[in-house]
């Protein structure tokens, strides 16, 4: 068979969207023929496979991903922090289904190796990031420092996406600009004013 890459892609976006709404039990090639408007048997033909499935969205979402956190110029802490804001605001917006379908991934990756590895790359690619973007904003950054911000706002995502506004507010997401203001200076509490 002679692989249509634009028709793999909207499989793969099928994917996110698939796991995004019905969670990962929902995800089956019928799920996804329908998610895409595409003719039944068409997914089964380029991912044979449930496990392939899994594959094509963790690497869908990774590929997503990249394509908006390269594009950020960071130059000043306030730009990062906007930066930080944008990204959050988005993953509660257009990105919603891809976050829904990460975190619907982080637990099949618990039961499955190569899902595992694929988010391994991401992981150590996004603190890999995120440790430049704060050097790149004057920070005193190192990789624990990063990875302090990394997953505070791996965390915050999830309570944003999964927890009632009460829960959200004790945690301090009720007001984004003053969390991440409070996490770089907590992350860097010795960095210069200057």
């Amino acid at each position: 068979m002679v692989e249509n890459r634009d028709r793999r892609d909207r499989l793969r976006d099928a994917a996110i969207e698939v796991l995004a709404q019905e969670g990962g039990r929902g995800l089956t090639h019928r799920a996804m023929d329908r998610s895409a408007g595409l003719p039944e048997g068409t997914t089964k033909n380029y991912f044979p496979t449930r496990d392939s499935l899994l594959q094509a969205a963790a690497e869908r979402c990774v590929e997503r991903y990249w394509s908006e956190l390269q594009q950020a110029e960071i130059h000043t802490v306030d730009q990062l922090l906007a930066v930080l804001r944008h990204m959050i605001d988005r993953a509660l917006t257009v990105n919603r289904s891809r976050v829904l379908a990460y975190l619907e991934l982080h637990a099949e990756a618990a039961r499955n190796a190569q899902v595992r590895q694929t988010l391994a790359r991401l992981s150590r690619a996004d603190l890999d990031l995120h440790l430049a973007a704060q050097q790149a904003a004057g920070l005193p950054a190192t990789r624990h420092g990063a990875a302090v911000v990394t997953l505070a706002i791996n965390g915050a995502l999830s309570h944003l996406l999964t927890q009632p506004s009460d829960v959200r507010a004790s945690y301090g997401l009720d007001d984004l600009d003053a969390f991440l203001s409070r996490l770089i200076v907590s992350a860097y509490p010795h960095r210069s004013t200057t």
